[in-house]
């Protein structure tokens, strides 16, 4: 029982939702921040769901529309 339980939660582990990685992040012209993004930033996507944010500058994404 013990072995079935540590299988399920290696599984739940490995799957981590829309998470993308810090370097996704990075080549986007964002940066990974824990908790939450800073003032003139927002929220792009998660680098690793859902504690750690990747966060983009406001007037990037003004520039790049």
């Amino acid at each position: 029982m013990g072995i079935l339980v540590l299988v399920f939660i290696l599984i739940s582990l490995t799957q981590h939702g829309d998470a993308h990685g810090p370097d996704s992040c990075n080549h986007g012209g964002g940066l990974c921040r824990v908790g939450t993004c800073v003032a003139g930033e927002f929220l792009a996507h998660y680098c690793f769901e859902p504690i750690i944010l990747c966060c983009k500058n406001l007037s990037a994404a003004a520039a790049e529309s």
